[in-house]
């Protein structure tokens, strides 16, 4: 039997009219999005409002949950989960830690403190390509005002920080001999220091949050490992704050749960790749659409 593991999908990937097709076919991803279009008020199944950029956050997460429900009785039950950044509140939720109606409300308030944050504390980010992780934290060290956010790959790593900052990283670093520095799209500098007032923000809003017992591992980004009940909350603050380090989560799955299944729920296949770059001989699947689901069903069964 396979051994399964989980990749939610963080912000990034998410695209238009994303999940309307899975809406249109699927009851069980369909009843997944009215519950959460009754918690937030909002209606999720309209294509204008699932796709709005101030609703990204609640909208990938009630899609990458919706795929967790619909798929989760089809095939084995998977050994350990994670997810990128905003991907650990699915993770979490589809583990029985958290509640899915309390984590949409928590998720709703995140995305406004990083908002709020990021106009306070304008930043930029650029992901850097073919450059040793060590190499990028080291140029990060020598520069004020910028962090390395992001260890996605040995040969990627996002920084973050103030604009000039990242400017002035850019440059050293493709004279450290980066092969590319790409910058990104983003409207705040998330996982660096520049998120510090939306982090002290969180911190309140977990004290009246209750988590249960863990049914599944989640890998936490923050600290390589699984995540606890006694210090989730303290874990998920400093999150946004604290480098995201999903290479060494992908080769903790590996090491102590040896999978040899992943499949990521949610927008895109970001996750998947990240993980064929990282653990030789995973196979990944991704859903993202009725299209990739069927996929998937067909060859997990194939493969049995």
């Amino acid at each position: 039997m396979k051994k399964i593991g989980y990749l939610f999908s963080g912000q990034g990937s998410q695209f238009e009219k994303m999940g309307q097709d899975l809406y249109a076919s699927e009851p069980t991803y369909r009843q997944v999005i009215d519950e959460a279009s009754s918690v937030l008020d909002l209606d999720l199944a309209d294509e204008s409002v699932m796709d709005d950029p101030k609703n990204v956050q609640v909208a990938i997460l009630a899609m990458s949950y919706g795929i967790y429900c619909t798929v989760k009785n089809q095939f084995p039950k998977a050994q350990a989960m994670l997810g990128l950044s905003l991907g650990e509140y699915g993770a979490l939720v589809a583990s029985g830690a958290l509640d899915f109606k309390t984590a949409l409300l928590l998720v709703r308030d995140r995305s406004q403190y990083m908002a709020e944050a990021g106009a306070a504390n304008p930043g930029s980010m650029a992901a850097v390509l073919k450059l040793a992780p060590e190499k990028v934290a080291a140029v990060c060290a020598e520069i004020a005002g910028v962090y390395p956010a992001n260890y996605n790959t040995a040969t990627q790593t996002v920084i973050g920080g103030e604009t000039s900052s990242v400017q002035t990283a850019i440059t050293t670093l493709k004279e450290a001999g980066a092969k590319r520095v790409v910058p990104l799209k983003v409207a705040v500098a998330s996982h660096t220091p520049l998120m510090q007032s939306a982090s002290d923000k969180l911190a309140t809003r977990l004290q009246d949050v209750n988590f249960s017992e863990f049914t599944i591992p989640v890998i936490s980004n923050t600290t390589g490992r699984q995540f606890e009940k006694d210090s989730v909350k303290a874990t998920l603050r400093d999150q946004l704050i604290k480098p995201t380090h999903f290479a060494t989560d992908l080769e903790y799955l590996n090491d102590q749960f040896e999978v040899d299944t992943l499949i990521e729920i949610g927008p895109g296949d970001t996750l998947s790749r990240f993980a064929k770059k990282t653990l030789k001989g995973i196979n990944t699947y991704q859903v993202d659409s009725v299209a990739s689901l069927n996929q998937v069903q067909e060859m997990m069964k194939e493969e049995d």
